[in-house]
């Protein structure tokens, strides 16, 4: 409207008509607001990237799972060797130890493809 007194051949009553015609005819209540995630490429590239190193630095524990049941496995040919009547028993410590180390290894894969996939 600060326009209106330099236009010396149009009315302000006709400016005012046009500028009510250009206005939405949206009432208060049916407005929604929408706000979406603006990123550059360039930003996507970095997320990608560093979604790639996660994953990677989370199945290193998968490394350690494997040396853990190797050494479970190892330690029990070593008791074995040298008291075989124990058997039974080192067996069952043997089973319990490479279910909790297996179990590490496989919380650390579900880790790894979370990142990949659900981030």
């Amino acid at each position: 409207m600060a326009y209106c007194n330099k236009l010396a051949p149009i009315s302000k009553t006709t400016v005012r008509l046009v500028m009510r015609s250009f206005a939405p005819s949206v009432t208060q209540s049916t407005v929604v607001a929408e706000r979406s995630l603006q990123t550059s490429a360039a930003q996507r590239d970095i997320d990608s990237a560093a979604r790639f190193i996660g994953a990677g630095a989370a199945t290193v524990g998968a490394a350690g799972s494997g040396a853990g049941i190797g050494t479970v496995f190892g330690s029990f040919i070593i008791g074995y060797a040298r008291n075989p009547s124990l058997k039974q028993q080192m067996f069952s410590f043997t089973i319990l130890g490479f279910a909790l180390s297996e179990a590490m290894g496989l919380f650390c894969l579900m880790i790894a493809f979370l990142i990949l996939f659900a981030l």
